[in-house]
């Protein structure tokens, strides 16, 4: 287990690539909205487990495998497998002052929020434009019984700003007029 990671609260950013569900009509090709759920506190510690942790200094790396799981308050994320990419330059992953550049996520993905759910393939998450992809055969996200379904989803972390894609078929929405809060 590896707790509190060097800037690993950089990693959980893509975390707050959000999934906050609120009705979208239904696009043919893809589905756009602000994205404002799965939001952490930067402020509370962050809890990283697999399976394996190998750290390549040369290659400036940390692969986590087998049941990789990343929990910062009620937001969590789960994947098959992780590679943590870190800017070059003179600087030791182990001696803790490293800069996260890039994230790789495979083997399935799963990022949770309390009733807020997105899962896909495979993630990414480039830190200096911010931009979390998750993509697959199946990208589901789902608030409570309210459920999207493409195989891209493009999240801008700085706006919130998301986009769905179909990849060739539509963009599937189901809406649950229940889950509307009351006026």
């Amino acid at each position: 287990m590896v707790s509190n990671m060097p800037r690993a609260r950089l990693l959980i950013t893509l975390l707050s690539a959000a999934i906050s569900l609120a009705p979208l009509p239904a696009f043919a090709q893809a589905a756009s909205s602000q994205m404002e759920g799965l939001k952490l506190s930067n402020d509370q510690p962050i809890q990283i487990e697999s399976d394996q942790l190998e750290i390549k200094e040369q290659e400036k790396i940390a692969v986590f495998q087998g049941n990789v799981s990343v929990i910062q308050g009620t937001t969590s994320l789960k994947s098959g497998h992780m590679v943590v990419h870190y800017k070059s330059g003179g600087k030791s992953m182990t001696a803790g002052n490293t800069d996260i550049e890039r994230i790789e996520l495979s083997g399935g993905v799963l990022l949770n929020s309390g009733t807020q759910q997105a899962t896909g393939d495979t993630g990414s998450f480039e830190m200096a434009s911010q931009v979390f992809v998750l993509e697959g055969k199946q990208v589901v996200l789902s608030d409570q019984q309210n459920v999207f379904v493409g195989c891209k989803l493009t999240v801008h972390a700085n706006t919130g700003e998301a986009h769905l894609q179909a990849c060739g078929g539509r963009v599937r929405i189901q809406l649950d007029p229940k889950s509307q809060k009351k006026q």
